[in-house]
């Protein structure tokens, strides 16, 4: 079957970057498309993950690095640059002395030490010249699940379109399983299904391992323990000692993995919002725990999508993730950012989209049916209450397959009908 390329939110987000910056280092998991993106927006590309070129590149690096990063027409894409990252300086050289924006393109799906501990914070700016992108998943606007009539950027305005989705809570239980991997689409659903599963093999299996500077032993049955423990425990704000108490090792290990996890952008977790409230209530700061994508959760736990209606609680878990994906693949396109907010009086907005300028808006996440939905509104309108600044909007995304506005002036909206 002949590849087809899905048109990419990040498409836009590169495009900008290369018009603004000397550089773009792009990073995000493995599989999740970065590679196939960047190649259509370079000139020149240069790949260091096959085995049989990739020493002679080093050594062509080693050698002279000014000759090999003027290798091409530019934009140049050097992909998998982490094992080539001792030219983090050369590189900031030569975009100084050529005095060109769109000059180099570096993709990456995992963080070498050097990147990681010593360049980590000169990474995010490079003085101007640099700037770092993440490319997540496929959103279900992306693999055209989504209809896209609702904007983010139009409600933020007051702009509000009610539509209709055809998508049911069977097409969602699929979405989680499938995941937004570029190779589950326009697939048969067997073969869909099983790219997680590969995925996830290979992390737990080698992946993780493969970061030998934090020193993980082997041990492929301690690795999945890890990683089960952390699906069972997404969409909450569990502490370390829940996953460390689940899987039985001590929190010298359990940080070696979350560390490795975090280097292969395997977790995204969501912070902690802080707003001014007039109320004496404490606001709690831990993370949310979330994959990059939910199907990686599914895959740990060896789920499908009949399966999920055995526990619909957790499958209410599952689909939170699945919409905090999308939220914030659409949020990075036009700035903003996503967070979470709860606080000592248990009020909770699972998502709080906060925009370039400061506004913002609270979302609630509901499965259920419409009495979770009023109770969702209520607890957002109890939120907004003791707020300073008031939400641009209020809303409630679901499976139902309406998008409509409430008499509360609260938004109920299908995650099938959202867009950036």
């Amino acid at each position: 079957m002949k590849y087809e390329y899905f048109p990419r939110i990040f498409d836009d987000v590169l495009d900008f970057s290369l018009k603004s910056k000397g550089g773009v280092l792009v990073v995000g998991p493995k599989w999740c498309g970065k590679t196939t993106t960047c190649e259509r927006h370079a000139k020149s590309v240069i790949r260091l993950l096959p085995l049989e070129t990739r020493q002679q590149y080093v050594n062509f690096a080693k050698a002279n690095p000014e000759r090999f990063l003027n290798h091409g027409d530019k934009p140049l894409l050097i992909d998998e640059w982490q094992i080539i990252s001792f030219i983090w300086n050369s590189l900031k050289e030569v975009i100084d002395k050529n005095h060109e924006f769109g000059q180099f393109i570096l993709t990456g799906s995992v963080t070498d030490k050097n990147s990681y501990e010593e360049l980590g914070s000169e990474i995010h700016t490079a003085n101007g010249r640099i700037v770092k992108k993440i490319m997540r998943t496929m959103s279900l606007y992306e693999s055209k699940d989504s209809i896209g009539t609702v904007s983010l950027m139009d409600l933020q305005k007051g702009i509000f379109n009610p539509s209709i989705s055809e998508k049911s809570i069977d097409d969602y239980a699929y979405f989680i399983c499938r995941g937004g991997w570029p190779l589950s689409l326009n697939k048969d659903k067997k073969i869909a299904l099983s790219q997680a599963k590969d995925y996830y093999q290979t992390l737990y299996q080698d992946d993780i391992f493969s970061l030998s500077d934090i020193q993980i032993r082997k041990n492929i049955v301690t690795s999945e323990k890890f990683f089960r423990s952390y699906a069972r425990n997404i969409g909450t704000q569990c502490g370390d000692n829940i996953i460390i108490e689940d899987v039985g090792f001590d929190k010298k290990t359990f940080d070696k993995y979350f560390v490795g996890a975090q280097r292969l952008f395997v977790l995204d977790e969501t912070m902690a919002w802080n707003p001014n409230l007039r109320s004496k209530s404490t606001i709690r700061t831990k993370n949310t725990r979330y994959f990059v994508d939910p199907s990686i959760a599914v895959a740990a736990l060896g789920l499908n999508p009949e399966s999920l209606y055995k526990d619909m609680k957790y499958f209410g878990f599952l689909f939170e993730s699945l919409v905090i994906r999308d939220l914030k693949i659409y949020a990075d396109a036009i700035n903003a950012k996503i967070y979470h907010f709860r606080d000592s009086l248990d009020r909770e907005a699972d998502a709080v989209i906060v925009y370039e300028n400061g506004d913002f808006g609270l979302i609630e996440i509901k499965l259920g049916d419409d009495e979770d939905i009023n109770e969702a509104s209520l607890n957002l309108k109890k939120i907004e209450k003791d707020l300073v600044n008031k939400p641009n909007f209020i809303m409630v995304i679901t499976k139902t397959p309406f998008a409509y506005q409430r008499d509360d002036k609260v938004y109920v909206v299908p995650l099938a009908t959202l867009r950036p």
